[in-house]
């Protein structure tokens, strides 16, 4: 048998790796997202909770903020805490994100994955990051489910990695959602804004709980809500 060269295990061992990632990407980018869409999504949380949901449907980030307020009061009052308007998923934004978590470059815009609350995509998102790149970040997402109502879901992004169920890039959160939501609620209190009360959201309090990513975080099941200041 005719002993291979060593440039031929490296032409080999390239092509292995091209095989690979391209069977990872149509995994994970095909395959698992329609196995979720179809089967395990269905027994995963009961929809009597308030929490937001993925593309694919699978239980994402809870529910735990509610405001009442405009647009522009709740835009202005993450503007003068120092938080930033995260940019939309695109091509572009997906791209620079890649850039800044692997070179370690700020992107305080960055982007973050699109959720769901009752079939709407987050009308916004704001940002901190928590270093110099994107890869570690405090981050809300709003939807607007009436004039001047949100619901909000606060989280923190501790790294980046590979979703435990579809195996997609993504940012993993912390387990503690609730010291977010209380971020929140301390920004919007120095905003001029103030706390009038809080709601159960239906999350077993004190029970760990994953989300989109197969993250575990941990909560009292309560929404709080606020009232911002419109001056």
């Amino acid at each position: 048998m005719r002993r291979l060269k060593p440039w031929h295990w490296v032409t080999i061992a390239f092509h292995f790796v091209i095989v690979v990632l391209l069977l990872w990407f149509a995994l994970a980018y095909g395959g698992l997202p329609r196995l979720w869409s179809h089967h395990e999504r269905k027994h995963f949380a009961g929809r009597d909770q308030i929490i937001s949901y993925t593309a694919q449907d699978i239980p994402a980030d809870p529910i735990n903020l509610h405001l009442l307020g405009s647009r522009d009061a709740i835009t202005r009052a993450f503007r003068q805490a120092g938080w930033h308007l995260a940019d939309n998923v695109a091509l572009w934004s997906a791209l620079k994100i890649g850039g800044s978590v692997a070179l370690d470059r700020p992107y305080p815009q960055a982007p973050v994955s699109n959720l769901y609350v009752q079939d709407a995509v987050q009308d916004l998102a704001f940002e901190k990051a928590d270093g110099r790149s994107a890869e570690k970040r405090h981050h809300v997402r709003f939807w607007q489910v009436g004039p001047d109502q949100w619901l909000g879901a606060a989280t923190f992004d501790r790294g980046v990695g590979l979703s435990l169920f579809t195996l997609q890039i993504t940012h993993h959160i912390g387990p503690d959602v609730d010291g977010e939501r209380d971020t929140i609620g301390r920004l919007i209190v120095a905003s001029g804004g103030r706390e009038i009360g809080r709601e159960p959201s239906r999350i077993s309090p004190g029970a760990w709980h994953r989300n989109g990513g197969g993250d575990k975080y941990r909560s009292d099941g309560m929404i709080a809500d606020y009232r911002l200041s419109q001056g």
